[in-house]
C-alpha cells in the first residue's frame, strides 16, 4: 500500500513539473520608465561612478577597488560547463537607476506609479496595505531598491530591514563589520566582480533575543537592457534570534543575455537561526 501511495505521490510530483516547464513565461513584459543608466565598460572610473551615485564614504569605495583590481587578475572560471557565449564585460553597462532619487523614495508618493503597476503585475504589492499578511518585501528594480514595506514596523522591535545603500548611510558600523566576511572578494571571480559593481540589495540585522514577527523577502526585478544585476544583500542574525528570508527575481525577455552576478551573506551567531 505504502508503496503505491508513494508511487502516486512521485507521478503527481512529475505531472506538476511538466505543467511548470510547459506554461508560457508570465513575467517577461518591460516597463516603460525613464532609468538613469550610465555608459557601458568597466574601469576604475567607472567602480568610482557607482560609488559616488551612491554616496558612498571612503572605506567601501576602497573595498570596492581593492576587489575590482583583483578581478583584474583573474580568469572567468570553467568549472560549471556552461554552454553560453562568450561574455563581453565591456559590453555591460554596471548601473542603472529608475528612481532617479539620489536617496530613493521616502514613501509611496514619490515612487513611480509604473514602479507600483509593475512590481503590483508581478504579484509583490508595494503598498502596506494591500502587501502579503506577514510578509515584508524590499523591491528592487535594476540597480536600486524602490520601496521596502513595514521597515518602521520591524524597527519596533530593532529589527533593521532596509535596502543595502541605507545600511551603508544609517549603520555603517554593522555593514563595516560584516560585509564580505562570508564570501570576501578574494573568494572567486564573480564574488571579485559583484564586490567592486554592486549596487543594492537587502540588509537585515536581528537583534539579540529577537524573533521577527513576520517573513521577509526580496524581490530583483531586471529592466533596463544591456544592464547586469549585482545585488548584495547582507543578513546578520545575533544572539538567540530567528528570521525567516525568501528571494525571488525575474527579468524580461529579450534576445540577448544578461549578466546577474549576486551574492547573499548570511551570518548566523550564537544559537540564531535563519530559515
Amino acid at each position: 500500500m505504502q508503496e503505491e501511495l508513494n508511487k502516486k505521490e512521485e507521478s503527481q510530483k512529475n505531472e506538476f513539473v511538466k505543467q511548470l516547464t510547459q506554461e508560457k513565461y508570465k513575467y517577461g513584459f518591460t516597463t516603460e520608465v525613464h532609468t538613469d543608466i550610465i555608459e557601458k565598460g568597466l574601469n576604475e572610473d567607472v567602480v568610482r561612478l557607482i560609488s559616488a551615485k551612491k554616496g558612498e564614504p571612503e572605506w567601501l569605495l576602497e573595498f570596492r577597488l581593492k576587489a575590482y583590481r583583483y578581478w583584474l587578475t583573474m580568469e572567468m572560471p570553467t568549472w560549471a560547463h556552461l554552454n553560453i557565449p562568450e561574455i563581453d564585460y565591456q559590453a555591460i553597462s554596471y548601473y542603472a537607476d529608475p528612481t532617479k532619487k539620489k536617496e530613493g523614495p521616502k514613501s509611496m508618493d514619490d515612487v513611480d506609479p509604473e514602479l507600483v503597476k509593475t512590481f503590483n503585475k508581478l504579484g509583490i504589492p508595494l503598498e502596506e496595505q494591500m502587501a502579503l499578511s506577514g510578509m515584508a518585501v524590499d523591491a528592487v528594480m535594476d540597480s536600486v531598491s524602490v520601496k521596502t514595506t513595514f521597515k518602521e514596523t520591524l524597527m519596533e522591535k530593532g529589527i533593521i530591514f532596509c535596502s543595502m545603500s541605507e545600511a551603508v548611510r544609517e549603520h555603517p558600523d554593522l555593514v563595516k563589520k560584516y560585509l564580505g566576511s562570508v564570501v570576501g572578494y578574494r573568494d572567486n571571480f564573480f564574488a571579485a566582480l559583484n564586490s567592486a559593481v554592486f549596487s543594492d540589495g537587502s540588509f537585515v540585522y536581528i537583534p539579540k533575543g529577537v524573533r521577527c514577527p513576520m517573513e521577509l523577502s526580496t524581490y530583483f526585478r531586471i529592466n533596463a537592457a544591456n544592464t547586469g544585476q549585482f545585488e548584495r544583500t547582507l543578513i546578520v542574525a545575533d544572539d538567540d534570534s530567528y528570521v525567516s528570508y525568501l528571494e525571488g527575481c525575474t527579468a524580461p525577455m529579450r534576445d540577448e543575455n544578461q549578466l546577474h552576478a549576486a551574492i547573499v551573506e548570511i551570518v548566523v551567531l550564537d544559537r540564531a537561526e535563519v530559515n
